[in-house]
């Protein structure tokens, strides 16, 4: 589910998802979720450019036995190739960057979960059972969680601070070197994975604050699981465009 949000005039986020089958039969889910830089020329293409270029790569690459974590890895450097090629042959608009967007996805091959990312957008682990652990499944690229890392504040204080949502990492023709994060995991009971902008996690920064979000039957359905954290999302004041996946786990195979 993707939505405006209550404070901008286009929607700037864009998402893909889709289900391949692996060589031995088994489903895959992958979602793809991108925020354009509003500070750049053209956001919305940039994201919309990365979310579909990633997806496609992962629903060509899992089919032929290529590993999640590998897969991944390439999806999200086709997917900065895609949206610096926005720049060719263009002007920036006067006082933005080049085309920009930042990037998460996450894919279940088999029994494993892989999730990758540049930027700030994050993935949520979720489990079924009530009272099990939640946990965030990604880092920021962000001057906040630079700070955090660094010791210099804790992770509420960086927040607070007006520098927090600066982005240290993206996908663009002016950004450094395209360093993929990836990290996989192998969850031992079923769950979901929320995949999603900071138009939603601003408003549920912990696992725990996101599990509390998420509906008991997300699992059985996924759909009215996103709907309902979108919906969380503009009522808490809907400041930003907003993208949610909900991914069940483990997938179950296409009817």
């Amino acid at each position: 589910m993707s939505d405006v949000g209550l404070r901008h005039h286009r929607n700037e986020d864009a998402f893909a998802i889709d289900v391949v089958t692996l060589p031995d039969g088994q489903p895959a889910v992958v979602a793809v979720v991108c925020d354009g830089v509003s500070s750049s020329t053209r956001p919305d293409e940039a994201s919309a450019a990365a979310a579909e270029t990633a997806r496609d790569f992962l629903r060509g690459a899992l089919p032929h036995g290529v590993s999640g974590p590998q897969a991944m890895h390439d999806a999200l450097l086709s997917a900065g190739n895609a949206v610096a090629a926005l720049a060719h042959g263009t002007e920036p608009e006067p006082g933005r960057n080049s085309p920009a967007c930042t990037i998460v996805s996450a894919v279940t091959v088999g029994p494993t979960l892989t999730v990758g990312w540049i930027g700030d957008s994050r993935a949520y682990w979720v489990p079924e059972e009530p009272g099990a652990a939640a946990a965030r499944l990604t880092e920021d690229d962000s001057w906040a969680a630079q700070m955090v890392a660094a010791g210099l504040l804790t992770e509420a204080e960086a927040m607070a601070d007006h520098r927090a949502h600066a982005i240290t990492a993206w996908l663009g023709a002016d950004a450094q070197e395209i360093d993929p994060h990836t990290a996989s995991f192998k969850p031992d009971r079923p769950g979901v994975v929320v995949v999603c902008t900071d138009g939603l996690w601003n408003y549920a920064e912990t696992g725990q604050q996101m599990a509390r979000l998420v509906s008991e039957h997300a699992r059985q359905a996924p759909l009215a699981a996103a709907r309902q954290l979108v919906r969380h999302a503009i009522d808490s004041g809907g400041h930003d465009n907003v993208t949610v996946a909900v991914i069940p786990f483990p997938p179950a195979a296409p009817r």
